[in-house]
């Protein structure tokens, strides 16, 4: 009988990475929920059943990861999915304070996650490190700087590892959304402003869904072992660039 493959999830308390694990038990994975919010991933662990657990991690925590990667047992995919936007200043009024809480999440989280879980990928035999950068990672725009900036450092950590990893059994993938209307993600970027959150969909008929997103990660990370997805940009049909969204009144 074959073992069931696992997939490492981080930042699966909500939006993209709860749609994710979601749709990985559905195709058979034994699904690993990691988020500092200990109530939620319980009570998706327990939406999901099965093999489903649930894991409280801070990934900047560099100490507490190691701690759950030298637990976890077999890994098969890791989806480097928690990250995240804090303000919308420019970089003239950014706040430092922010831009390197964006950067300890969004990079130097992926980076502990991967170094940790690396050996246990490697042990699988046909491993896949999955990053979930943004098309913040490949253009900037005004109000993004700190962002921006994180995202492109994470686009060149995949870049990076995946010519490091060459010629070994682990895939690397970068999956880079545009705009998905997810769980909280603009609501946390405007520090719990509703409205300000709000008029980022303003007018955009269709955003993306967080379900649209697990839909590509489900799709790339289950490709026949040989075929790697280096980039796959996704956006709403509505927004043909960062700055060129269709509104419709």
């Amino acid at each position: 009988m074959t073992e069931q493959k696992v997939a490492v999830v981080t930042g699966a308390s909500s939006g993209i990475g709860a749609a994710t694990a979601r749709r990985l038990a559905a195709d058979g994975f034994a699904v690993v929920l990691t988020a500092r919010r200990t109530e939620r991933i319980e009570e998706l662990a327990k939406e999901i059943g099965g093999s489903a657990r649930a894991y409280t991690l801070d990934v900047t925590d560099r100490a507490a990861v190691d701690a759950f990667a030298a637990g976890v047992g077999r890994v098969d995919v890791l989806v480097n999915n928690a990250g995240g936007a804090l303000g919308a200043e420019s970089v003239e009024a950014g706040d430092p304070a922010d831009w390197r809480t964006m950067y300890e999440i969004n990079v130097i989280g992926v980076l502990h996650l991967t170094q940790a879980l690396l050996p246990a990928l490697r042990a699988s035999g046909d491993g896949t490190v999955l990053i979930m950068s943004s098309t913040a990672a490949l253009a900037a725009y005004e109000g993004g700087g700190g962002y921006v900036a994180a995202k492109h450092a994470v686009h060149s950590v995949a870049q990076t590892l995946r010519l490091e990893l060459v010629g070994e059994p682990i895939r690397v993938i970068e999956i880079a959304p545009g705009m998905v209307r997810s769980e909280g993600f603009a609501l946390t970027r405007f520090r719990g402003d509703q409205d300000r959150a709000d008029a980022v969909y303003a007018g955009v008929a269709e955003p993306l869904t967080s379900e649209d997103v697990a839909d590509t990660v489900s799709w790339a990370v289950t490709r026949p072992s040989h075929v790697n997805i280096d980039l796959l940009v996704v956006r709403p049909r509505a927004q043909a660039a960062n700055h060129k969204v269709h509104r419709v009144s």
